[in-house]
């Protein structure tokens, strides 16, 4: 029997059914990725029916290894790329002002040594970063000189001067988790742990059969299936590609924490590729990224030593202490589906996205390729509005730019809203208040409902995760399992002993109870 849970706006989210009812979907969305899921929540809310599928958990490949920023992509404007840089710098106030409670303004710094790209070179890009887009929200770029600035202390003495602008940071996979609740709770069915296994054309309607036996009808598919792109078109679908898709892996490392501050460094390596330092969770710094050319499983990636090795000597120049492969305490890869556009490298590869519509006649098939998790919600924008018009459908207009995120309407002034609850939930360790705000936003209150004390929230099962938050993560957030939650919905993995998976994996098969007899319900 399903179960079914009540969402904080009092709508219901279902968790997977065994079969499903609706005789035909407007949108089957097959890919639970960044783009699938925005894609999912703009269709649910013009109205269309929606029936999502991903794989594996939502953000479970590309779209939780990313950098972890939301940026226009200062270095593509060195490869001309201006309209993507423009619309980048656009959707990151969007994105900003709808999801401050995950995605946060960050200072880059920008060391500058002789033989890299001219300083003239840099400060006329850093102008055009700061004037092809409004800024509301950000500071424009400056000259910096080491000293003053606080990343004297850990930048080598040969270092004299540089530049600092801002972007921002986000925790990438909560960004998809919460598009798909939006949708969800805007009438959607999200079901993880799914796959397709084929889907064809019949009377104008598509007729799918899914890895569980049931049967799907929808009217349009979108093939947002990311790295899988083609294979879903060519096995699952019986199309033939008209786009080719260039699989690229990137991969980071994360090292204890190698620099003070809450700003991030971006550095310029001999082979014009650039690497970023960034804080992360508190104690450590994120060092990213690779671009090389992948083949094989993508559900199989992972990093080489000499990704590690290469990430690792390109701090070497400019860090007084720089990190060895020794000091790597986790690392990730992902496999980045971009559009090919024949460049000569790897890291010359368009970011940009490209919809293309089969036009075979009647039911829609809509696929997807590249794009950039900054530009996720104007790609999904465009990909409904020619769905609309595909369906023979009126038109609806677009409302996704200002809607906020769930947890999203905390207001213009995250800081202050945050410092408020923590401070109207004193009995809470100001580390974990802090952490649930920036976690969930303003859907905390849910989670903490009826708690007046650390003792109401249950047993803590690990580097703070309590019992009352995996239930919540079980309930309102599609986790199903211990990476779900550990390593998805949050980082907590990263703080956990290594005895907390074994335990939340035995804490979710008993149902949501530490001693087996308080079931979830």
């Amino acid at each position: 029997m399903p179960h079914t849970h009540r969402g904080v706006i009092g709508l219901p989210l279902h968790l997977p059914e065994a079969r499903l009812s609706d005789p035909v979907f407007d949108l089957l969305v097959i890919g639970g990725g960044i783009n699938g899921a925005c894609i999912g929540r703009d269709a649910a809310g013009r109205g269309l029916s929606v029936l999502l599928i991903e794989q594996d958990d939502l953000a479970g490949h590309t779209s939780s290894a990313s950098t972890k920023l939301i940026h226009g992509g200062l270095r593509y404007l060195e490869q001309g790329e201006f309209r993507l840089v423009r619309e980048a710098l656009r959707e990151r106030e969007r994105l900003l002002a709808i999801a401050p409670h995950i995605i946060r303004p960050m200072e880059f710094v920008l060391p500058h040594a002789a033989g890299q790209r001219p300083a003239a070179l840099i400060r006329a890009g850093l102008f055009l970063y700061d004037h092809l887009a409004r800024r509301r929200r950000l500071p424009a770029s400056r000259a910096l000189r080491f000293p003053p600035h606080p990343a004297t202390a850990v930048l080598r003495e040969t270092l004299h001067r540089g530049f600092s602008y801002a972007d921002c940071w986000v925790e990438d996979s909560r960004l998809v988790v919460l598009n798909a609740m939006d949708a969800a709770e805007r009438g959607a069915r999200i079901r993880t742990r799914t796959r397709l296994i084929a889907a064809r054309r019949a009377d104008g309607i598509w007729q799918a059969e899914l890895a569980d036996g049931a049967t799907v009808a929808a009217r349009a598919i979108v093939n947002a299936a990311g790295p899988w792109v083609g294979h879903v078109l060519t096995d699952r679908l019986g199309a033939t590609p008209r786009r080719a898709v260039r699989l690229v892996q990137g991969s980071h490392i994360v090292v204890p924490r190698l620099h003070d501050g809450e700003y991030a460094l971006l550095l310029q390596n001999p082979d014009r590729r650039v690497v970023f330092v960034i804080p992360y969770e508190s104690r450590f710094s994120l060092i990213g990224t690779t671009d090389i050319p992948f083949t094989g499983d993508p559900a199989r990636v992972q990093i080489g030593a000499e990704e590690v090795a290469y990430l690792c000597a390109s701090l070497v120049p400019y860090l007084r202490v720089p990190p060895q492969p020794t000091d790597v305490v986790w690392s990730y890869a992902g496999v980045r589906p971009l559009y090919d556009d024949h460049a000569s490298m790897a890291s010359e590869v368009t970011r940009d996205y490209v919809l293309d519509l089969d036009p075979t006649p009647g039911a829609p098939l809509l696929s997807v390729y590249g794009g950039k998790i900054t530009t996720c919600r104007r790609l999904a924008e465009q990909a409904v509005t020619r769905l609309l018009a595909a369906l023979g459908r009126p038109f609806v207009p677009p409302w996704t730019a200002k809607a906020p995120l769930p947890g999203g309407d905390t207001g213009a002034d995250f800081i202050a809203w945050q410092a408020d609850f923590i401070a109207a939930h004193g009995f809470l360790p100001a580390p974990l208040a802090a952490r649930l705000a920036r976690t969930y936003g303003s859907r905390a209150a849910l989670l903490l409902a009826g708690a007046s004390s650390l003792a109401d929230l249950g047993a803590d099962l690990g580097g703070g995760l309590t019992a009352t938050e995996a239930r919540y993560l079980v309930a309102h957030e599609f986790a199903m399992t211990a990476p779900d939650i550990l390593w998805r919905r949050t980082k907590l993995g990263l703080h956990a002993p290594a005895e907390t998976e074994a335990r939340l994996a035995a804490f979710l098969a008993a149902g949501g109870s530490t001693t087996g007899s308080d079931l979830l319900s």
